[in-house]
């Protein structure tokens, strides 16, 4: 298997992962408070990268690698923070593909600048991706408002700059990145749960919270490793359609519909991956 098709799995893999991260987040922040499931998700999701970086004896990261990866979590979670908001004022068809799409897009016209453009047939790819996240991503609620697209700008904004900063602090290294990178964000999310008096998640929830917490870890190895076997535009678009992952799976599990415009982002998405992986 040749580094770009290698890189591609990666990447696709990070989405499904990611997806099914989101879809059991979904369920815990439904049946809890926003900040006490996602309180969860990330402690658990320290836990599992902290035993991951102890159990392959990773070298211990550089003080710039540990600065690059401080400064994805921030933005990390500033991102999670609107998106959060954003779909609470019910305009998740404004925050959900304009989100994706903006934190696609960053990582992309970063690697143009600093390592040039990708082939041809990837560069289409790239533009069916992201029409294939806007489709996807798209829900039947009403129009927004100029809110709502503040904080799904702030919200991608937020997640492209992640995915730059924590590429930037993992050259040589993958578990403890994002250790590091969680390490800073459960502070500011259990400091907003205490300010916001917001429960933890009772015990008939707290399994989903949990488990999303893996899953969106996992996700996240996939995509540093795919990060480090081929481009950093590669990795992000594919990863970035993790939304795909979640719609399917609410379809399987909650029975919920799929839109035609639904059906084709997934069929776009395929065709982006075989364009990407070339």
């Amino acid at each position: 298997m040749n580094g770009v098709l290698f890189a591609s799995v990666l990447g696709l893999t990070s989405a499904l992962v990611w997806g099914a991260g989101d879809f059991l987040g979904g369920l815990s922040s439904r049946r809890a408070s926003v900040l006490g499931a996602l309180l969860v998700n990330e402690a658990s999701g320290l836990a599992v990268l902290l035993t991951c970086a102890i159990l392959f004896q990773e070298p211990f990261p550089s003080t710039l690698q540990i600065s690059w990866s401080i400064a994805a979590g921030i933005a990390g979670v500033i991102g999670l923070g609107a998106l959060y908001a954003g779909l609470a004022s019910a305009r998740a068809s404004i925050v959900a593909p304009v989100s994706a799409v903006v934190a696609a897009l960053l990582p992309a016209v970063y690697s143009a600048f600093t390592i040039g453009l990708p082939a041809s047939h990837q560069q289409i790819g790239f533009l069916l991706a992201l029409a294939a996240i806007v489709l996807v991503s798209y829900s039947n609620q009403g129009v927004g408002e100029l809110r709502a697209l503040g904080l799904a700008l702030c919200a991608g904004i937020g997640f492209g700059l992640f995915f730059i900063f924590i590429h930037q602090g993992s050259a040589g290294s993958t578990f403890y990145p994002l250790v590091f990178s969680r390490g800073i964000s459960i502070p500011i999310v259990l400091g907003a749960l205490l300010w916001r008096r917001a429960p933890l998640p009772s015990k008939p929830v707290l399994p989903l919270a949990l488990a999303s917490g893996v899953f969106d870890a996992g996700g996240n190895i996939f995509f540093l490793l795919a990060t480090q076997f081929g481009r950093l535009d590669v990795a992000t678009i594919l990863s970035s359609l993790y939304p795909a992952s979640t719609v399917i799976l609410s379809r399987i599990f909650l029975h919920e519909k799929i839109s035609r415009l639904q059906q084709l982002g997934v069929v776009l998405a395929l065709a982006a991956i075989v364009l990407i992986a070339l």
